[in-house]
């Protein structure tokens, strides 16, 4: 059993403070992972900005190389951590084990962010709208027009408290050390493994370790990392995201109730999309924020959800290790019981039926865990409860509103996939502000384009845009 320390600026610290990490299925121990206090985090964020004067020191093409290193290395490579050694496959297992996601959307999620490592020079290219790295390091520089532009840095570091139920969710925070700002991670409880493997990867790859802090713990460390940093990214359920609403120091990351809108001129072709629909609610076991949770169309509601439960209403509960396992599993054994009951209340209201019901039992209760299979609900009325809810497994419901009430009544989205060719529809999806991320086409909610910002913009955030002036000398 491996031990995972705290990590200050780069230097492992053991504490008193030891929580095991078990097998989800098993019980069997994996990991003793020492816990981070708060007055620890705090005593060590009076020395944030060495990470920046650090990494200043190096040239961002440099880190830029050492990230693509760093890329292979936590792909493939044999790597140092707590007091042992991981390989990839170690890695793979372990994840699965704490998080009861399959192994092979592990594998898939390592790919990912090792394809963002590789893709960093692209990426920051679109993020900064082409402006030299160098700007961002000296504060100031010409654009390319005759203008002098200024971007000053809003922290030294940038900070997140990480969850535990998508590896997916890293992406966002991968590319801050190319920008020469350290990291201050308290990884998820149940998901340690990216965070420590990335540092790992990284300082292997000729990265400072002094630029990295890891503090594993309970509520309290997260508390002291996001009230002792001036720039921290939080993830969390609605409640999370409210709390932070309006505070210019926090991106909170919540569910994104993303849905498919299908304009009238397409809807009566529903068939033609059936697998990107499908695609969108079930990728990646229905845990990302960008997971479809949502079906709008203005007719053919009830065959659509019938199709979508034909398609997805018999997938079983399989062991992690099965390559055509497509559940992740509820950690928390009672966690699967009570969406389940949430659901069941949403079935009372009229109008609403369950689609999947005829291919038996949704919930599946192990003996430390728990599943909940693939769940398609039909909604008569875009007023019910249930067409409002978003769950951390293959959920959706299927809604039938007119298409001219549809962008007002679907509520904040973050990935919005209109499918029509009617302009107007369009348009007003376009001005749609609570739409975050606007596909117009057939496009699943699930696929990205690198080379847009996900949710936000990491320079927006990190950097401010300031006047700025220069005396010719």
């Amino acid at each position: 059993m491996i031990s995972l320390p705290i990590v200050r600026w780069g230097k492992p610290y053991e504490s008193l403070d030891i929580v095991e990490i078990a097998h989800f299925a098993t019980g069997k121990p994996i990991a003793k992972v020492s816990q981070a206090n708060g007055g620890i985090i705090r005593r060590d964020m009076k020395q944030a900005h060495r990470a920046r004067t650090r990494l200043k020191e190096i040239p961002s093409g440099e880190l830029l190389t050492m990230l693509s290193k760093a890329a292979d290395l936590y792909e493939h490579a044999i790597l140092p951590l707590g007091d042992g050694s991981q390989s990839a496959e170690d890695f793979v297992h372990q994840q699965s084990a704490s998080t009861g996601l399959p192994e092979h959307m592990c594998r898939k999620n390592m790919a990912k962010n090792a394809f963002v490592l590789n893709n960093l020079e692209h990426i920051l290219d679109c993020l900064t709208r082409g402006i030299d790295l160098e700007i961002f390091t000296r504060g100031w520089g010409e654009e390319g027009r005759g203008v002098e532009v200024s971007y000053q840095a809003q922290t030294p570091v940038l900070a997140a408290v990480l969850p535990s139920n998508s590896p997916g969710v890293h992406t966002l925070w991968l590319p801050v050390i190319a920008l020469q700002l350290g990291l201050v991670l308290k990884p998820g409880p149940q998901e340690p493994w990216t965070p420590y493997r990335i540092f790992s990867a990284y300082t292997e790859a000729g990265i400072p370790p002094e630029a990295f802090c890891l503090y594993p713990g309970e509520a309290e460390a997260g508390a002291a990392v996001l009230e002792a940093n001036e720039r921290s990214m939080i993830f969390g359920g609605t409640a999370t995201v409210q709390r932070y609403q309006g505070n210019p120091k926090v991106q909170a990351h919540g569910p994104g109730f993303s849905k498919i809108l299908l304009g009238d001129d397409i809807v009566d072709s529903w068939e033609e999309y059936l697998d990107l629909m499908a695609e969108s609610i079930f990728i990646n076991s229905g845990r990302g924020c960008i997971n479809c949770s949502g079906i709008w169309a203005s007719r053919h509601t009830e065959e659509i959800a019938q199709a979508l439960a034909e398609r997805l209403g018999p997938v079983e509960a399989l062991p992690p290790n099965d390559p055509n396992a497509g559940l992740a599993a509820f950690t928390v054994q009672a966690a699967g019981p009570a969406i389940w009951k949430q659901i069941e209340q949403d079935l009372q209201e009229e109008g609403v039926t369950e689609a999947t019901a005829s291919y038996g039992p949704r919930l599946v209760e192990k003996e430390r865990c728990s599943y909940l299979r693939p769940t398609i609900i039909h909604s008569a009325t875009p007023d019910s409860r249930v067409a409002s809810k978003e769950y951390m497994f293959p959920f959706a419901t299927v809604v039938r509103c007119p298409q001219d009430a549809m962008l007002e009544k679907i509520g904040p989205t973050l990935v919005g996939t209109v499918i029509s060719r009617n302009s107007s529809l369009r348009e007003a999806a376009t001005n749609a502000t609570h739409i975050d991320r606007l596909n117009l086409g057939a496009i699943a909610t699930t696929k990205l384009n690198w080379l847009q910002p996900h949710e936000g913009n990491m320079i927006d955030f990190l950097f401010r845009n300031r006047a700025f002036q220069l005396e010719s000398l």
